[in-house]
């Protein structure tokens, strides 16, 4: 069975980490991504390390998988040739400069609308590509921080935090993927494609949700609160007697079972504790009882009572830990492929499970410029004219 997006596409100019999530997407579920990278430099993440495994990059292997990289310089009038070539090719464009880089080139949204009137033609850019800081860089972290969301991560008494994966990258990859999928639908029943603006800015305040409601209701600036939940009580970590674990108890049905599956039914009958909203204005009377029973046993004790019980929980894991998980093993989570140079390397899976046709993990990541050849030759450069442009450095 082929994956939804088989017979699709997608011309790759991305690099570093929220393009690449997108096309990987879009990959795992069946498209042809025809990655471009610069010539004897590459995406700048096959530099980013430690670790390395031989001469690649974890970080490149982490993101590239079901992907065929192609070196061109299409600076010079025969990059530009091929550039073009490709485009004529494709299904979709996506590409994560900034506002402006590819229009001065020649390769602008309403120029190569005008040539290609069928391409998905899609932009990832830190402010999107209107409005009065179009024109400034993007990187996860300044996002993180310019988007609100470092001030809502951490203790109270200090600092804010950047989360520990570049969520903002990674959302807007995926709101870039979905955004294209849209597109290509409607493609289908119009004829004509058109451009996906998606800035990270925008994601990440999508990604703020209820604190935006919270501030839009209150006017209030939602403080940092360590691990608590900004609404619902008690739903945070706890100390155990050999590590951590989160408990969420997510409705008040589940606080009456809560109660008696840690041996403290008294408070289930306590009427300061009755509602949810009784919880969290009462939360420092009930809180301490709660700190001083969950040192009394090992996670491992109190994650079996809370199961029995039917309150979610679970333990505080590192990535080692969570990545040998069976339960990630059966949901084919963790995949082998066999890379060219390094032999056979552990990636992701992909997490979008469709019954009929699934996404999967076909190639691994390229090296760089692997498939150059290949892909000019399905152009119509012939062996001589590959040479030609290798001597002159434009592949």
């Amino acid at each position: 069975m082929s994956g939804p997006l088989a017979g699709f596409t997608v011309l790759d100019l991305t690099r570093v980490l929220s393009g690449p999530y997108c096309t990987m997407v879009l990959g795992d579920l069946g498209a042809r991504i025809i990655k471009v990278e610069q010539p004897r430099k590459g995406d700048d993440t096959r530099h980013w390390g430690p670790p390395f495994v031989g001469a690649e990059s974890a970080y490149f292997l982490s993101i590239n998988r079901n992907k065929e990289s192609v070196t061109l310089d299409y600076k010079p009038a025969a990059g530009r040739d091929v550039l073009e070539k490709l485009i004529a090719k494709a299904d979709v464009l996506v590409e994560n400069f900034r506002p402006g880089t590819l229009e001065r080139a020649g390769f602008g949204w309403d120029a190569v609308h005008a040539r290609q009137p069928r391409l998905v033609y899609a932009s990832i850019s830190g402010y999107g590509q209107t409005g009065p800081r179009r024109d400034e860089a993007g990187y996860d972290a300044v996002m993180q921080a310019e988007g609100g969301l470092m001030s809502v991560t951490g203790e109270a008494d200090r600092p804010g935090y950047r989360l520990g994966v570049a969520i903002t990258d990674m959302v807007s990859g995926l709101y870039c993927a979905q955004g294209i999928t849209a597109a290509l639908l409607a493609r289908e029943r119009s004829g004509e494609g058109q451009r996906v603006d998606i800035g990270m800015l925008d994601t990440t305040a999508a990604l703020l949700t209820y604190q935006a409601a919270n501030w839009f209701t209150t006017g209030v600036v939602p403080p940092r609160q360590g691990n608590r939940h900004a609404t619902i009580a008690p739903y945070e970590t706890f100390t155990t007697s050999d590590g951590e674990i989160v408990v969420a108890v997510g409705n008040d049905e589940s606080w009456k079972r809560f109660c008696p599956a840690i041996g403290l039914p008294e408070l289930a009958a306590d009427p300061r504790f009755d509602t949810n909203k009784d919880r969290m204005a009462n939360y420092d009377v009930m809180r301490p009882p709660l700190d001083r029973v969950f040192r009394t046993a090992t996670s491992a004790e109190w994650i079996a009572r809370l199961n029995a019980a039917g309150v979610a929980n679970g333990e505080v894991r590192n990535i080692g830990q969570m990545l040998n998980d069976p339960q990630l093993a059966a949901r084919e989570m963790v995949q082998t492929l066999m890379h060219p140079t390094i032999g056979a390397t552990r990636v992701i899976g992909a997490p979008i499970k469709l019954s009929n046709t699934p996404a999967s993990l076909r190639t691994p990541p390229p090296v760089l410029g692997q498939h150059t050849d290949a892909v000019l030759a399905e152009l119509g450069y012939s062996p001589a004219d590959i040479s030609g442009l290798r001597e002159t450095r434009v592949v």
